[in-house]
């Protein structure tokens, strides 16, 4: 599981819950170009990707994600409304979330044979 949240306030919260629905490992990136680097090297199972890292849209990790068909979710406090269209069959997760909600938005991105992980 690859987490892109840059408040480590939230990363943590939403480690903890992964790690309730079964993740074995939660790697994190905190800023557009760590995100980008880390999968220039790493192929993770799914992500969870905060819309606004510190005033960037994090588009460019969803595109290299969605390029490599690499399920993944937007975090948001925002909504849905904010994420592009090219982008609008994704899972949005709206912050503040629940495990059970973020459960649900990682079944919709792995589809019904794969589990959270």
């Amino acid at each position: 599981m690859f987490v892109v949240e840059d408040e480590a306030m939230l990363f943590f919260m939403a480690e903890d819950m992964l790690c309730d629905l079964g993740s074995v490992e939660v790697r994190h990136a905190s800023r557009l170009p760590e995100a980008l680097a880390f999968l220039e090297h790493e192929r993770p199972d799914v992500a969870m990707l905060d819309v606004n890292l510190a005033g960037q849209p994090v588009y460019p990790v969803a595109d290299r994600l969605a390029a490599a068909n690499i399920p993944f979710i937007f975090a948001t406090g925002y909504g849905a409304a904010g994420i592009p269209q090219r982008f609008g069959a994704r899972p949005v997760v709206q912050k503040p979330f629940t495990q059970d909600m973020l459960g649900e938005a990682l079944a919709s991105a792995l589809g019904p044979d794969r589990a959270p992980g």
